[in-house]
C-alpha cells in the first residue's frame, strides 16, 4: 500500500464501510517524529522536498524525514516556507 520507506510502511491499514456502502482502508495519521537538524536549507522557487531529500539525504523517497525536521505532518505545510530543515540523521526518525 506504501513505499518500503514510507513513514506509514509499517502501520497495518484498518477497514471500514462509508455510508454509501463501500470499504475503504485506511491508517492512523503519523505524528513528526524528533528529529536534530543538520541545519537550514533556503528553498528556491519550484524547488520540491523530494528534491531537497535527494540533495542531503541522497533518497528521494525520504522527503518525510525533512517534513519532521521541520516540524510538520505533511509536505503541503512546508509549502510557504523559505527555510526548512535538514536532518542530522535520516535513520534516527521512523
Amino acid at each position: 500500500m506504501f513505499f518500503p520507506g514510507s513513514r506509514y510502511a509499517s502501520q497495518t491499514p484498518y477497514s471500514f464501510i462509508l455510508p454509501d456502502g463501500r470499504v475503504v482502508q485506511a491508517v492512523q495519521p503519523a505524528q513528526p517524529g524528533v528529529q536534530a537538524v543538520l541545519g537550514y536549507y533556503r528553498r528556491s522557487a519550484g524547488n520540491r522536498l523530494d528534491q531537497v531529500a535527494g540533495r542531503f539525504l541522497n533518497d528521494a523517497t525520504k522527503f518525510w524525514h525533512v517534513c519532521d525536521a521541520s516540524g510538520a505532518l505533511v509536505p503541503d505545510a512546508l509549502a510557504a516556507r523559505d527555510l526548512i530543515g535538514i536532518p542530522l540523521d535520516a535513520t534516527a526518525s521512523g
